[in-house]
C-alpha cells in the first residue's frame, strides 16, 4: 500500500512540473513605447530592451514647426505725415499738417510663411495682411475735382471727428534674423511691404444743437492706388516694435503735395 501512495504522489508531482514547464514555454510579452524607445517585458522575468524608431516621427514636420516667422499679428501706432524734406510742415497744403493724436495705423497680418536660409535663425518672410490708415484732418474740409485736391477751413461746423481713412491689402518681403528656434528669443526683420488700396472714405461727426450728425463720403481723394513701405521690426517672443515709412507718395502728386506717412508702434505676434 505504501508503494502505491508513493507512485501516485510521484505522478502528481511530475504532472505539476510538466504543466509549469508548458506554461513557461508560452510566456506573456508586454510592449511599452516611450517616445522612440521600445521596452519588451517577458513574463519569465527576463527583460530585453530594444532601442529604435517605433513610429515615424515625421522629421520634416518637426523641423517646419521650429521655423517661425514674425509677420502674423496685430500692430498699432500713430502716423505722421512728412514732406520731401522729412519735415511735418506743408505751407501750401496745411491740411496735411495732421493731428497726430487722431492719426493712426492698424495692421492685421493673418498669413505668413518663412523661407529658411539657415534653420530658424535666418530666413525670408512673406505673407498677407490688411492696413487701416486714419488721418486726422482737424477743421479742414477736403475738396477734389479732376485737376486737384485742396482743402477749405470750415468755420461754421465744429467737427468732433474729421478723418480720411484708407484700407490696403498688404504683403511683406523681409529678411528675418532670430536668436532661437520657434518663437522664442529675439528677432529682427527688415525689408519692404507692398500694398494696394481697396477702399477709402472721409468720415465726419459734427456736433450741432447737442446732437451729433455723422456722414461718410466714399471716394479716392487722389490717394495713390499703391503703397510701398520701408519696414523694420524687432522684439522678443510675442511682443515687439515696428516702424514703416512710405517711400511712395500717399497722394497723386499732380493733384496735391508729396506726402509720406511715417508710422511706428507696438506689435503683438500671433
Amino acid at each position: 500500500m505504501k508503494a502505491i501512495y508513493i507512485s501516485v504522489f510521484s505522478l502528481l508531482f511530475i504532472g505539476t512540473i510538466s504543466a509549469q514547464e508548458k506554461e513557461k514555454e508560452t510566456p506573456d510579452t508586454t510592449r511599452i513605447n516611450l517616445g522612440e524607445k521600445e521596452f519588451i517585458i517577458v513574463s519569465r522575468g527576463d527583460i530585453e530592451i530594444i532601442e529604435g524608431d517605433t513610429i515615424d516621427a515625421a522629421p520634416d514636420e518637426e523641423e517646419q514647426a521650429e521655423i517661425e516667422a514674425h509677420w502674423a499679428g496685430l500692430e498699432f501706432g500713430p502716423t505722421m505725415l512728412l514732406n520731401d524734406a522729412m519735415k511735418s510742415s506743408f505751407p501750401n497744403d496745411p491740411q496735411w499738417e495732421n493731428d497726430p493724436g487722431r492719426s493712426f495705423s492698424w495692421n492685421l497680418n493673418l498669413l505668413e510663411h518663412k523661407f529658411k536660409i539657415y534653420k530658424n535663425y535666418v530666413g525670408v518672410t512673406t505673407g498677407l495682411g490688411f492696413n487701416w490708415t486714419q488721418i486726422g484732418l482737424k477743421q479742414y474740409h477736403l475738396n477734389i475735382d479732376a485737376d486737384s485736391l485742396w482743402a477749405t477751413t470750415d468755420t461754421i461746423n465744429d467737427y468732433k471727428k474729421n478723418k480720411l481713412r484708407a484700407i490696403y491689402l498688404t504683403a511683406p518681403l523681409m529678411v528675418e534674423f532670430c536668436t532661437a528656434e520657434g518663437d522664442e528669443g529675439f528677432y529682427l526683420a527688415a525689408g519692404v511691404i507692398g500694398g494696394v488700396r481697396i477702399g477709402s472714405s472721409v468720415k465726419r461727426t459734427v456736433e450741432a444743437d447737442k446732437h451729433d450728425t455723422k456722414e461718410k463720403l466714399k471716394g479716392s481723394y487722389a490717394l495713390n492706388a499703391f503703397r510701398l513701405d520701408a519696414a523694420v521690426k524687432m522684439g522678443y517672443k510675442d511682443w515687439g516694435v515696428f516702424a514703416n515709412y512710405n517711400v511712395l507718395p500717399m497722394f497723386d502728386t499732380d493733384k496735391t503735395a508729396a506726402v509720406y506717412p511715417l508710422t511706428f508702434g507696438l506689435t503683438y505676434n500671433f
